[in-house]
């Protein structure tokens, strides 16, 4: 299943009119906030393997 560009303009519109442009865009706010923090704590994450990956092949060698 694929949605074009109409499909999403017209959930875009349907959105708008049920919630409200306020609503709209503090939730915009509060996923593109939740998106950044969840990148962040995803790079902590990779960061931390390297770490310990290069700490586990000292204790090998």
């Amino acid at each position: 299943m694929h949605l074009g560009l109409q499909e999403l303009v017209v959930i875009l519109v349907i959105v708008l009119v049920l919630v409200g442009g306020k609503k709209v865009s503090g939730l915009g706010k509060a996923l593109g906030t939740s998106l950044r923090e969840f990148k962040e704590e995803v790079h902590k994450d990779e960061q931390g393997e390297k770490k310990e990956g290069v700490n586990d092949e000292d204790k090998k060698n």
